[in-house]
């Protein structure tokens, strides 16, 4: 895993809200963990959060043909939770966003299955159970990924405007620019990934993908990481039942069991 990074690629990504790295990971890591991340994926049914989280499952309907998705694998697989807990990488994002450490919010395999439909224009961060400007994502490409089955596309700065008012990923691509107008306005900078590639985007930064138009599967699989000390904004989002319920708003997410800690400056200098 190729975790160091420039002072130029910093003041891009904070500039741009997105960052794309190649050679993120190297073939033996791209065998290893999609090879992982399938062999997961091939426990779980229907069934789309692993462990104890949100009793959701795979239905037949539009945002179902969006993509396959699985979540909280690193719960079930120690590859998964290998790579997605390496406090490396941990570390890489903490930079990035300028932050003193991360615990992962949950991780998430996105397969577009051949002729999936296309993902609508979103914000990440507003789904979630917790708000936060500086939470992050990695997306990793674990087949190619092109602008015919279904790249990543980015709003380069869409994050100095976004509030957390969002929309659901449905069947107009361009609902979100209701909401921000402004966006709209900014033309989109698609993100062709070879196996291996990975990028990084804020939580507030619109994205989107095209369908897939070919016959193989565009794999990837990603994880979502809030900074510490994140507190809870009274959304279930992924958690389970009795979890949520035990929570009120404004408590601190800091349940190591659910939202395990990747990496912290803090807890470093402190030892």
């Amino acid at each position: 895993m190729h975790t160091s990074l420039t002072a130029d690629q910093i003041k891009k990504y904070q500039a741009d809200g997105f960052l794309h790295i190649p050679g993120f990971l190297n073939q033996d890591e791209v065998a290893e963990l999609k090879g992982a991340i399938l062999d997961a994926i091939a426990t779980m049914g229907k069934k789309k959060v692993a462990g104890d989280g949100a009793d959701m499952v795979e239905k037949d309907d539009y945002y179902s043909k969006v993509f396959t998705q699985r979540l909280n694998l690193w719960k079930i697989s120690e590859t998964a939770k290998r790579y997605m807990l390496n406090p490396d990488l941990g570390k890489m994002m903490c930079q990035l966003e300028g932050v003193e450490g991360y615990r992962v919010w949950h991780d998430q395999a996105l397969i577009k299955e051949p002729f999936a439909n296309g993902t609508a224009w979103h914000l990440d961060n507003p789904y979630w159970s917790f708000y936060s400007k500086h939470a992050i994502s990695v997306w990793i490409a674990l087949e190619d990924a092109t602008p015919y089955n279904g790249c990543m596309c980015f709003l380069p700065g869409s994050q100095k405007y976004a509030t957390y008012d969002n929309v659901g990923i449905g069947q107009n691509m361009g609902d979100l620019f209701k909401i921000y107008p402004r966006m709209g306005e900014i033309d989109p900078v698609p993100v062709p990934m070879k196996a291996g590639d990975c990028s990084f985007h804020n939580g507030l930064a619109a994205h989107g993908a095209g369908c897939n138009m070919t016959r193989g599967r565009r794999i990837a699989m990603t994880c979502a990481y809030m900074p510490e000390g994140s507190t809870f904004n009274g959304q279930k989002n992924i958690l389970s039942e009795t979890y949520f319920k035990s929570l009120v708003q404004g408590q601190v997410l800091d349940n190591d069991e659910q939202n395990p800690l990747v990496y912290s400056s803090r807890k470093l200098a402190m030892a």
